[in-house]
């Protein structure tokens, strides 16, 4: 996938277990695929504990612009693995506690990740892939597509994800696909407001490339400080409090070098100096 970056690319495998999650840098753009492709990409204990590890790793790389998240072979994630929830089936409360604050855990981290995340879906996507996916900026997802919030089918429910759903969706839509446990295709993920954008199999890495091209046009500062001003308008309940907030965020990015560089680069008619070279 070209990006307009430099060439330079580093991999890396997941230490706590090998060949599960796939990590490759091209310049500024942080690529990490789920790679249990015999599994559909679903996630244990490990692949959690791996994907938390990079994206705290990539919370603090001042050299990051964007994130893919993807998974690899047929399907994006299936959710949770067999095995690990035939364990947890067995384990005790406080075991099974763990591993979900673990779970919490990795969504909280990806859903506040200071860099624009995208998700490329293909594929199943159920359980906790549909929280992956709601927990990332930008969704785009290919036409053979599917989603399933089914939980309930086996007496259980979609809560740790449900904050990020729910925020995806609205509480409405909620309502059905949790307490049905339909599936539903890309076409109705994107009617719901899940996904931003189907497309056909074979052009999704088209499609991803051509978001982290908007991307890398964007003022990395203003692109971060885009996503806290969406979590500060919905969490601030004092309009007083939320008019201060906003007044301050606009007068501080004006006044930094971002905003100079960036009104100046407008007046001159030429690319800002963070403009990645096509």
């Amino acid at each position: 996938m070209a990006h307009g970056l430099p060439a330079a690319t580093i991999c890396a495998r997941c230490p706590l277990e090998p060949n599960m999650l796939a990590i490759k840098r091209h310049g500024a753009v942080l690529h990490l695929t789920l790679d249990r492709p015999e599994r559909h990409n679903a996630f244990n204990e490990h692949l959690i504990a791996a994907l938390t590890q990079a994206l705290e790793q990539a919370s603090q790389d001042p050299g990051l612009r964007a994130l893919v998240l993807a998974g690899n072979g047929r399907s994006f994630s299936a959710g949770a693995d067999l095995d690990w929830m035939a364990r947890l089936a067995r384990a005790s409360e406080a075991d099974n506690l763990g591993d979900a604050q673990a779970l919490a855990t990795l969504m909280r981290t990806l859903d506040s990740l200071p860099l624009p995340t995208i998700a490329a879906v293909q594929g199943a996507a159920y359980g906790g892939g549909v929280g992956l996916a709601a927990c990332c900026d930008i969704v785009i997802a290919s036409d053979d597509a599917r989603f399933a919030l089914s939980e309930v089918r086996l007496g259980l429910l979609p809560a740790v994800i449900s904050p990020y759903v729910i925020a995806a969706i609205g509480p409405r839509q909620a309502r059905r696909w949790f307490a049905t446990g339909q599936a539903f295709d890309a076409q109705r993920a994107l009617a719901i407001g899940l996904v931003h954008e189907v497309v056909p199999a074979d052009g999704l890495a088209a499609a991803v490339d051509a978001q982290l091209q908007l991307l890398l046009q964007a003022a990395p500062q203003a692109c971060s400080a885009a996503k806290q001003l969406v979590a500060a308008v919905i969490n601030e309940t004092d309009p007083a409090r939320l008019d201060a907030h906003n007044a301050a965020l606009i007068a501080r990015l004006r006044a930094g070098a971002e905003g100079r560089e960036g009104l100046a680069a407008f007046l001159d008619k030429r690319p800002a100096n963070w403009v990645q070279p096509a």
